[in-house]
């Protein structure tokens, strides 16, 4: 997207794209309509009050309660015109005045530079902590960065001309940030203020709707009823921890995204077919085809096929692939186990050594852009390479796999079925592979089925679980919904890692995992103190299946996995942790709690595409 601030003007008609055309204005592209103006000059307003008053702060001029009304205030601008400027400015956005609040890597050459964040979500948890008033200086010197980023911004709106036919598309954009990052409170770590947020983001979409849409009237009442009704739900006065989150998503959140997505037929997405994992034809946000799987892998739609897909299959489960003949890829993923293979560690193929980690499971696996713990793997291809090329696991090269299959009557004449002429060769072997892990695909859990109302009903203990997940219990924060995992929405274009603090053996004295993780995926790029000890977020779908669990697989039970995030992590129990990523303060959970949350983590079990 936008690699610098200077590139905005010039960048932004290229930036969006999507299925959906609706007739917003007669012009394909017009400035601004005057609802955003109003909106952008708002936030402006409003950051320049917050900078005042930051500054005030630091010289003793006004309290603490002061700045946290000011940024309150700031960011419910913000999240007026959020669906726009994250949009059509997405990078921009995320490194100057919305990102997460996590230091970060930019290459200088081919070494790591340590960048502090910044944006308005590092001022949220800032100055809602505890040691805001020791950090006046740092708060007022950020409302000022923010301040003269977005101006940067601001000056080139008002005379930019915009394709309307991506508003909708962007306002669909905002519904999932709104649900897996706004009422999570992945967006306000601090003051956990994301409630009031999300309404503010809703208010502003329904005005710009209201005033903007001029297509079937019908559609358009529906959709403003939804909005409607969704902020008077917002509107109750409930907490944090209280709100019912499953019945936002259900009643108002995929209703609506649903909505949306059928205004006035579709077109196709140039822009987001290269920039996002997210499908815009999907019509839930639990839909099993919300995300396109040929975005995350070399292979292209148009070469698949289910030939292609029997033959990977076929390679998967055959120990040919390695040196010795004893192990397949099955070896460690196992279909039976949920594709894991239910030890700590998985067996090389030197008798009684095993591997680095712990295999995780390959279900949804294709939906990544860096695979392993690590993170060292770029590709689905790449994740196979290493595996290949390993001295412990299957130990050989790609020169010799070709000749046990070219000599192989019966996969030679597989290969030419698929591919015609010359088909033994190294790039059709890893398509072939690919395929089959593609297709191991897990969106119809009885979670998955209850959201897209294909079935009637779950437990009681599952949406109360659910509930927890994505609030009290923080889970949600890290695991983006709907993956589950480290997936980042609402592109879904990038992984997270997380410094979680995983403990050597959690039914003993505490004491931390030696594995630096990211810090040794021998990335020289990468090679930064921020990354020690930090492990690739993978889903929590099928974890009912997948166990042992984390990158040493030295937790057996669900019940010590929910007690280790309960406890804080590492840091929590009292160990130094540099730079942990998870919160150190306890969750404060019930024993009640830790079994709903269970049982919401079980019902996200679909092993279909194993059988």
């Amino acid at each position: 997207m936008i690699g610098s601030y200077k590139k905005i003007v010039a960048a932004v008609v290229v930036l969006a794209g999507s299925f959906t055309i609706i007739s917003f204005t007669r012009n394909t592209s017009s400035a601004p309509p005057e609802v955003l103006s109003n909106y952008f000059s708002q936030f402006n307003l409003s950051l320049e009050k917050l900078d005042k008053t930051t500054n005030d702060f630091r010289y003793g001029k006004t309290s603490l309660d002061s700045v946290q009304l000011a940024l309150k205030n700031t960011r419910l601008s913000y999240k007026k015109v959020e669906f726009f400027l994250a949009f059509y400015y997405a990078e921009y956005i995320k490194s100057h005045i919305n990102g997460a609040p996590l230091m970060h890597i930019e290459k200088e050459g081919t070494m790591p530079k340590v960048v502090s964040p910044e944006g308005l979500q590092v001022l949220d948890e800032l100055v809602f902590s505890d040691e805001a008033e020791a950090e006046r200086n740092q708060i007022a010197s950020l409302s000022k960065t923010i301040k003269m980023k977005y101006a940067v911004l601001y000056s080139s709106i008002t005379g930019q001309e915009f394709n309307n036919q991506y508003n909708v598309t962007a306002m669909r954009q905002q519904l999932i940030r709104d649900f897996s990052m706004g009422v999570t409170g992945f967006d306000t770590p601090g003051s956990l203020n994301g409630l009031e947020e999300v309404q503010s983001s809703f208010q502003g979409m329904l005005a710009f709707f209201k005033d903007n849409y001029n297509g079937d009237a019908v559609a358009k009442s529906k959709v403003i009823q939804l909005f409607e009704e969704a902020i008077a739900y917002l509107n109750n006065p409930v907490s944090f921890e209280d709100f019912d989150r499953l019945t936002f998503l259900k009643s108002y959140i995929d209703p609506l995204y649903k909505k949306l997505g059928e205004l006035e037929g579709t077109v196709n997405p140039d822009y987001l077919k290269y920039t996002s994992g997210w499908n815009p034809e999907s019509t839930s946000i639990f839909a099993a085809d919300f995300l396109n799987p040929y975005y995350f892998t070399e292979l292209k739609k148009e070469d698949d096929s289910k030939e292609l897909r029997e033959l990977g299959k076929t390679l998967f489960y055959d120990p040919v692939v390695s040196n010795e003949g004893k192990l397949s890829c099955a070896s460690c993923h196992n279909p039976d186990k949920g594709f894991t293979d239910g030890v700590p560690k998985s067996l090389s193929n030197i008798q009684g050594k095993t591997v680095l980690r712990n295999a995780p499971t390959l279900l949804n696996a294709v939906y990544a852009d860096r695979y392993f713990y690590d993170l060292r793997a770029f590709s689905l291809e790449q994740q196979a390479e290493h595996v290949i090329f390993n001295h412990d696991e299957f130990n050989t090269a790609y020169s010799d796999i070709l000749n046990k299959l070219k000599a192989d009557k019966t996969y030679a004449d597989k290969f030419k079925t698929v591919f015609g002429k010359n088909a033994v060769t190294r790039e059709n072997f890893s398509k072939a592979l690919v395929s089959y892990v593609m297709s191991l695909q897990s969106f119809s859990s009885p979670f998955d089925k209850y959201i897209r109302g294909e079935q009637a009903d779950i437990p009681a203990e599952v949406k109360r679980g659910f509930n927890l997940f994505a609030g009290k219990a923080n889970c949600a924060t890290c695991h983006f919904m709907p993956t589950f995992s480290g997936l980042v929405p609402p592109f879904y274009n990038e992984n997270e890692s997380e410094i979680l603090g995983v403990l050597d053996d959690p039914k003993k004295t505490p004491r931390l995992d030696m594995d630096m993780g990211r810090n040794d995926n021998k990335i020289q790029s990468e090679q930064a103190w921020i990354y020690e000890r930090s492990f690739k977020t993978t889903t929590v779908r099928n974890i009912e299946v997948t166990g042992p669990y984390f990158h040493n697989g030295a937790y057996s039970t669900l019940e010590e996995v929910i007690d280790f995030y309960d406890n804080g992590g590492g840091e929590g129990v009292g160990l130094g942790v540099s730079n942990q990523t998870l919160s150190p303060d306890a969750l404060n959970l019930t024993d009640e709690e830790k079994s709903d949350l269970i049982a919401f983590l079980k019902s996200l079990t679909d092993l279909s595409s194993a059988r």
